[in-house]
């Protein structure tokens, strides 16, 4: 079966807004929405993660350091670490893991 859909490109840019498009045993995508000076509160991974910048402009802090990332920059970071995020600009962007 195929299927074109529009989940990431319609999720609202509001606070933080959370999507799971895709979930099974080998593969998870979250579909992550911050509004400009919003945050994602501190948190850790259960497995290691792909970020990857879909528009907008995040700083991710994690073990002390912090990143800037800007749409189309992408990020990897392991499993079990404490790091949050915080939105620069409206942002949107995905976690794969």
């Amino acid at each position: 079966m195929y299927d074109v859909g529009q989940q990431i490109r319609t999720q609202s840019i509001d606070g933080l807004q959370v999507r799971r498009p895709i979930q099974n045993e080998a593969l998870e995508i979250l579909s992550i929405t911050l509004e400009k000076g919003a945050v994602f509160p501190e948190h850790t991974s259960p497995r290691d993660a792909f970020l990857i910048v879909l528009q907008g402009a995040l700083e991710f802090q994690i073990n002390g350091k912090h990143f800037s990332l800007v749409q189309f920059e992408d990020f990897s970071f392991p499993k079990e670490e404490v790091h949050r995020v915080l939105a620069l600009e409206d942002s949107r962007f995905l976690i794969i893991r």
